[in-house]
């Protein structure tokens, strides 16, 4: 299992090492210790998600407020999605900025972005599964979107794919939008959860 930083700080992407015979394949598709490593904390696990999705679905931009936030560990165990990360933490120098990946049952990887860190991912399959691993449970009251159709964000979405989205994904605001709401949570918010999670 091999670990890179994204160009999102705070989000990594994980090359999975499948070992395959006549009976088929196993893959260990979650590590602590290489998380941890990369990291400097673990992946306090709350909840545990799995979705199915037409070719087509987009699901995002999500986060969650910080504290405490919600980190995400993701896996596409059937099918192929293209997961994005975006930074929407206000006072980042890297805000605005997205990272993609491939997520391929054929060619398994894995995406962990961190607190504060906006996810999104539109299904390239009928069928395509997503597994994913939360640090904190559902809190409705906590959860924001941004559309995942923001110009200005400018999502590297696939032209020959057509869009399914849900209700609110639709009614989500811009990334301007929600900075000027005040929905977006804070560089500083999150730079304190990372500090708190690493000395816990």
């Amino acid at each position: 299992m091999q670990i890179r930083e994204l160009a999102v700080p705070d989000a990594y992407v994980l090359d999975l090492v499948p070992h395959g015979d006549a009976r088929g394949r196993f893959t260990e598709w979650y590590r602590a210790d290489v998380l941890a490593e990369a990291t400097g904390f673990g992946l306090t696990l709350a909840q545990a998600n799995h979705s199915v999705s037409a070719r087509g679905a987009l699901r995002g931009v999500h986060f969650a407020l910080v504290p405490p936030g919600q980190a995400k560990y993701v896996y596409c165990p059937a099918g192929k999605v293209l997961d994005v990360v975006v930074d929407v933490r206000v006072g980042s120098p890297t805000f605005g900025v997205h990272d993609s990946v491939l997520l391929d049952s054929e060619q398994p990887r894995a995406v962990y972005l961190a607190e504060g860190l906006g996810h999104a991912f539109v299904s390239l399959a009928d069928a395509s599964s997503v597994t994913y691993l939360v640090s904190s449970g559902y809190s409705p009251g906590r959860e924001f979107g941004v559309h995942p159709m923001d110009p200005d964000l400018d999502l590297p979405w696939p032209a020959d794919v057509e869009f399914e989205l849900s209700a609110k994904d639709l009614a989500a605001p811009t990334l301007a939008q929600a900075r000027e709401q005040g929905l977006l949570p804070t560089m500083e918010q999150c730079t304190a959860r990372y500090t708190e999670l690493r000395t816990a």
